[in-house]
């Protein structure tokens, strides 16, 4: 079994480029269990990183104090940011445009994290919206932690407090996502087989219970418009549902083993799925169709070989924000770069153990966790993109496929729009 297929050669394939890594402090009495990153989260405005751990402990730092540690001609470690010198800076200026490091005992181990920023005119659903706890400005950034023991935490970012502590789930919460209008709508992913829909603005009330997974749901994320979200989970489940009226559109069927990580194109039309099954697959959300197919193992395995332990697992992924490349991480001591319109690796980097993957906010990073609690970092392929594509963005970031292939346009112009070419 390899790594590429037999028409691809391996040597002409790029290796990305280490810019950094953040690395974990020794865990207590030397405990193996409990270390593990499961998540990292870059804040939408790029102010701030974080990452679990491990060991119940969060890290928010500032980003572009990451990038100052960055070496541009070579790698550069950086494991402990000094606090002193960042109180200096923050002693001349505000929380805001001095953000700060804060370390957060989240009082549990974190499986979860996401940010939220608050968009002053996207008001709660909620009625009696005089009676908040809580107001949040413009201004306002959150981080919310997903916990062992079923509960969801919500941190004030530029303080590093507790603000909120979310409790109806019943087990593990696996993953969280805010919806990215700026109303504050949090999604939580859980292994109690649900999904819980949130109103921080609401002072976190509940709104809404999404049941339809028949197992542990692993993962979930919103479209760039808010309209739908993607859920995905074990026995093979990929689900799409209706955020306005709360209701399931369609289940999609294609892969061959539990579907732990999904991800939207910037533009809402595509949809990544990284799987078990050895494979990453690239859906029209609109329509259901698998358009691309990421291979991990080659040849493919048959679907029974994929519904097994297989080497191969796909533990991640995550687009760019140029709409053109996709990261992916699996359990081959890999990182895979890949592009829309190739059907192998444009770059790639060494691994081991790794857990999730994210690009920055301006894409031109890949932060990576491990098991043993730290991150990596890498340079991530830049490719100028063309009118043409930039143009399909824009156009599709306002029209489902329904609407394309219903315009007046000449066939191979509607299969562009469609990402079909």
């Amino acid at each position: 079994m390899a790594s590429f297929p037999p028409s691809v050669n391996e040597k002409l394939i790029g290796r990305s480029r280490t810019v950094g890594e953040l690395l974990a402090p020794a865990s207590p009495f030397d405990k193996k269990c409990g270390r593990e990153n499961w998540t990292v989260a870059f804040a939408p405005d790029g102010s701030y990183f974080a990452w679990s751990q491990g060991h119940r402990i969060v890290k928010l730092v500032p980003w572009s104090q990451c990038l100052n540690n960055f070496s541009l001609h070579g790698v550069k470690t950086f494991t402990n940011l000094s606090h002193s010198k960042l109180s200096r800076q923050n002693s001349n200026g505000d929380q805001k445009n001095k953000p700060s490091e804060h370390v957060i005992d989240c009082g549990d181990i974190v499986w979860s994290l996401a940010f939220g920023s608050s968009v002053p005119e996207k008001q709660s659903r909620c009625v009696n919206i005089e009676w908040h706890r809580f107001k949040f400005g413009q201004d306002q950034l959150l981080l919310a932690t997903g916990l062992s023991n079923s509960r969801i935490k919500i941190w004030d970012v530029y303080t590093g407090k507790l603000l909120l502590n979310l409790m109806d789930h019943t087990e593990v919460v696996r993953d969280l996502t805010f919806a990215p209008d700026g109303s504050l709508i949090l999604v939580s992913a859980s292994r109690d087989k649900t999904l819980r829909v949130w109103d921080l603005k609401d002072d976190g009330n509940m709104m809404k219970v999404l049941r339809g997974h028949p197992n542990w749901v692993y993962s979930c994320a919103f479209s760039p418009d808010s309209s739908i979200l993607c859920s995905v989970g074990a026995s093979k489940a990929v689900l799409l549902w209706d955020m306005d009226k709360y209701t399931l559109i369609r289940k999609l069927e294609g892969h061959h083993n539990d579907v732990v990580a999904c991800e939207f194109s910037p533009d809402g039309a595509l949809l990544a799925t990284a799987s078990h099954d050895t494979r990453v697959c690239v859906w029209d959300p609109h329509t259901g169709a698998v358009l691309m197919e990421f291979g991990h193992l080659f040849p493919a395995p048959t679907p029974i070989f994929a519904g097994g332990a297989n080497d191969r697992w796909v533990r991640s992924v995550s687009f760019s924000h140029d709409g053109l490349h996709i990261a992916s991480l699996a359990d081959d001591k890999m990182v895979r770069f890949w592009r829309i319109d190739e059907d192998h690796p444009v770059q790639v980097a060494p691994l081991n153990n790794g857990l999730c993957c994210a690009f920055s906010t301006d894409g031109s990073v890949l932060a990576a966790g491990t098991q043993d609690g730290s991150v990596y970092f890498w340079a991530t392929p830049r490719r100028v993109a063309s009118l043409q594509h930039l143009c399909r963005m824009a156009i599709r970031r306002v029209m489902p496929t329904s609407q394309v292939q219903n315009l007046p346009v000449p066939p191979t112009i509607v299969a562009f729009l469609s990402y079909r070419i």
